[in-house]
């Protein structure tokens, strides 16, 4: 899950600073706890070799570019860039065309861990020879820091881009949430008028994305996006709310044994949209420089662990497995607004609430992939 932002008003977070999946290779790290991510990467293959196909049926390249936004760290940021390089290599061969020389940009926010992935890349190259053979000499992997709200490429050089779980993220926390007490995101108890400022600062911010990909993707290339989105119109929805409603009843049952100041948890928002498949083809559609190829709805588990076959006896917990994926999420946000001193105590309290509602509920994140062709 990664992200973007900028804010000037005081006691709201710069988030282009602070906003970035928890980096290093420690127990409460991204890289440790990020398996649900990769399931949902996993689920999109078939998409992603749709577009590919699609493009090389048009286009021989001896250079091809390919951008993952929003890359995050860890093993799920190179297993992305491994599927799509696989899927090149056996698009070529089915076709008959020598693979073409293959340019990754990995794409984060500058506070993102880009030396725990530039750490990975011999390793990715020896998993790439055992696949593609001398062909992997071919495939070169460049960082690229930035957001991804503004431009990050030169006109019309890019041909392929892949993003997920990211583009939830917003660029800033919106404007106008002063009447959101007692809550940290959008809510069932939410007032009208910060569902309604949500809805905007992502209108704004998926408009602006993809204003830059189209002044950066080659005519014919393609987007292969996947959103944490929602199936519902409303978009305070359990379906994709719930998950921080169990977080701001931790922060709260804090504030009441003064652990936390009431204003300080007043003053905390996270700065992401949970859209609908409709949502997206509006924006899309309005902005006008891509044609919809798929736009599907898939679900996944709140547990990444449910459903294995052999989980090991620390992996069998879910209530453990839900927080500490959304304590790698959302612990570099949360110290940065309250400070470094709660995070044991309160990600304590959310696995007891995480998992009563789970024993007790069916519970699951619904993701929206849609894959998009420049116009040309």
């Amino acid at each position: 899950m990664e992200s973007n932002q900028q804010i000037k008003s005081p006691g709201k977070m710069e988030v282009v600073e602070v906003l970035c999946m928890k980096g290093g290779i420690g127990d409460t790290s991204y890289a440790q706890n990020s398996l649900l991510q990769k399931k949902v990467i996993s689920l999109t293959k078939p998409i992603i070799h749709e577009a590919i196909t699609n493009f090389y049926c048009n286009n021989f390249l001896a250079t091809l570019r390919i951008a993952d936004l929003g890359c995050s760290s860890g093993p799920n940021t190179l297993f992305a860039v491994l599927e799509i390089v696989t899927i090149v290599d056996k698009v070529c061969k089915k076709m008959g065309n020598q693979l073409p020389e293959i340019q990754v940009f990995l794409n984060d926010l500058p506070g993102n861990d880009f030396n725990t992935i530039f750490k990975s890349v011999s390793k990715f190259q020896k998993d790439l020879e055992k696949i593609m053979g001398a062909g992997a000499e071919s495939c070169f992997v460049t960082g690229v820091p930035g957001s991804f709200y503004g431009r990050l490429f030169p006109s019309k050089s890019i041909h392929f881009i892949h993003s997920s779980y990211s583009l939830q993220w917003l660029s800033q926390v919106p404007n106008g949430l002063e009447s959101n007490k007692g809550n940290i995101y959008m809510a069932s108890s939410s007032p009208p008028c910060v569902l309604k400022s949500y809805y905007e600062q992502f209108q704004t911010d998926f408009s602006m994305f993809l204003r830059c990909r189209s002044e950066e993707l080659v005519e014919g290339g393609s987007m292969v996006l996947t959103f944490l989105g929602r199936k519902s119109d409303d978009p305070s929805s359990k379906e994709c709310c719930y998950i921080w409603e169990l977080l701001a009843l931790a922060l709260s049952d804090m504030v009441g044994e003064e652990l936390i100041e009431e204003e300080k948890m007043d003053s905390f928002n996270i700065p992401q949209y949970a859209p609908s498949p409709y949502e997206i083809k509006c924006e899309a559609e309005k902005e006008g420089s891509f044609t919809i190829d798929r736009l599907e709805v898939s679900e996944v588990n709140w547990n990444a662990y449910d459903g294995e076959l052999y989980p090991s006896d620390a992996h069998k917990d879910g209530g453990h497995n839900v927080t500490m994926l959304m304590r790698a999420v959302a612990e570099p946000l949360l110290a940065s607004h309250f400070g470094d001193g709660i995070i044991d105590e309160v990600f304590s309290r959310y696995q007891k609430i995480v998992a009563d509602r789970m024993s007790r509920e069916k519970t699951e994140f619904v993701n929206v992939t849609v894959a998009m062709t420049r116009r040309g």
